[in-house]
């Protein structure tokens, strides 16, 4: 995938074609013509500098001179130019950018409609104006409009419009970087406290886990602690709620007592709500009777 903003130099070859109109010259009346030629060049990101190739053909009518005698005549005019262009990208690494540039070369004309082919050579210039589509880092499509002269003393001359739609193809672009994994989540330190049924005070095991959540709070330093209280399903709802919130009270004075402060320490009561283990109403289950330690 092509990156905005995103573009890099490198060597590039390409093909184009268009339409061409010679303009009338020496009393003929040209046809709209075609354009075809190939590109290779180097992209410095911003100037491109590229030898060209392109052949042009135009139909056209007219009156011919044989020996002093004028007769209307058709034929055509072909030309072959070899260009050295230098362009500038305006906006390199957008998806769309503007472009400007010149050309001088040597060309090789018919000097009229009926003469010989390709015997005329002559000076060639050029100027353009186009929009370059990067697709992606490596194909490119230009769009641009050219004026084109051929100049020599005492040949025929003449000056051509000529409408180009072209592709290139770069070469040497280094792939898209793949993404970055994302990184794995990192659970925070939890630890369980279990209780006996209806009972809200620490057994020895309940005791040695509090003592490991504290001393992985003193390990992750400035850290906050939730203290989250549940029961089980047996009993009224109210008095488990308040049940569950007691339980975690005295989970944080415990936390305490290890050095954990009370400032970092929240405590939430859930009374049935947040079952360990799925059970009906009325069901004495030691798992849900707990509270959980979450340090982060």
């Amino acid at each position: 995938m092509f990156t905005p903003g995103v573009s890099t130099p490198g060597f590039y070859v390409g093909i184009e074609g268009g339409g061409n109109w010679l303009l009338n010259n020496n009393n003929y009346n040209m046809d709209i013509g075609y354009a075809a030629g190939g590109v290779v060049g180097y992209d410095f990101v911003g100037p491109r500098l590229e030898l060209e190739g392109v052949f042009r053909s135009n139909n056209g009518r007219g009156t011919a001179n044989f020996g002093n005698v004028f007769s209307n005549v058709s034929g055509r005019i072909e030309q072959l130019a070899v260009m050295a262009n230098l362009l500038y990208d305006f906006a390199p690494g957008a998806t769309i950018t503007p472009y400007v540039g010149a050309g001088a070369g040597i060309a090789f004309a018919d000097q009229s409609i009926n003469g010989c082919s390709l015997c005329s050579t002559q000076f060639a210039y050029q100027g353009i104006v186009g929009l370059g589509w990067n697709v992606d880092r490596n194909f490119r499509v230009n769009l641009d409009g050219r004026y084109y002269g051929t100049t020599s003393p005492g040949a025929y001359q003449n000056n051509n419009i000529t409408a180009m739609l072209g592709m290139t193809v770069k070469f040497g672009q280094p792939e898209a970087a793949a993404p970055a994994p994302a990184p794995a989540a990192v659970a925070p330190p939890s630890f369980m406290v279990f209780f006996d049924w209806d009972r809200s005070n620490l057994s020895e095991q309940a005791l040695g886990t509090i003592k490991q959540a504290a001393n992985a709070y003193k390990t992750k330093g400035n850290a906050r602690v939730t203290a989250t209280g549940h029961t089980d399903t047996s009993g009224a709802e109210a008095y488990n709620m308040a049940l569950s919130l007691r339980r975690a009270n005295t989970v944080k004075d415990a936390l305490v007592r290890e050095g954990v402060p009370a400032t970092a320490i929240a405590v939430v009561g859930r009374g049935e709500a947040g079952l360990l283990v799925k059970t009906g109403d009325n069901v004495r289950e030691p798992q849900n009777r707990r509270v959980e330690i979450v340090i982060q």
